[in-house]
């Protein structure tokens, strides 16, 4: 359970990080978060969020579809979020990525972030 918990958090400290006026989807931030094949359950942390104020407005899929509208109780709120903050659709109602996409950095977890940089140098 720790470990789900560990990458609970990791998706947090991204999605908090997403700059006003972007988007990213579900698949960077698991690939930022070190697994790749998470996105799934990037959807399923943010799912549990809903209650904290982050701004899981900003996560969209891979496509700009606002697949997780649902979540916000209102079907419209997530799209007005994002029309607030000057994201723009294109005619199939997704978000225009190649305008308003954001890639995160990779988070590394507590264990590896703890580890001292190399200076490069071998010791003898």
């Amino acid at each position: 359970m720790k470990k789900k918990k560990d990458f609970f958090d990791r998706v947090y400290k991204i999605v908090e990080k997403i700059p006003r006026g972007k988007v990213t989807t579900y698949g960077h931030i698991a690939e930022a978060c070190g697994v790749k094949s998470a996105a799934r359950t990037v959807g399923w942390a943010l799912n549990g969020a809903s209650a904290s104020h982050l701004p899981c407005h900003r996560v969209v899929n891979r496509f700009g579809a606002l697949t997780g509208k649902i979540h916000f109780g209102d079907p419209h709120l997530m799209e007005d979020l994002l029309r607030s903050e000057g994201i723009t659709f294109d005619k199939d109602n997704c978000v225009e990525m190649k305008k308003h996409l954001w890639i995160p950095p990779k988070v590394l977890s507590k264990r590896k972030s703890k580890l001292k940089p190399s200076s490069g140098k071998r010791s003898k």
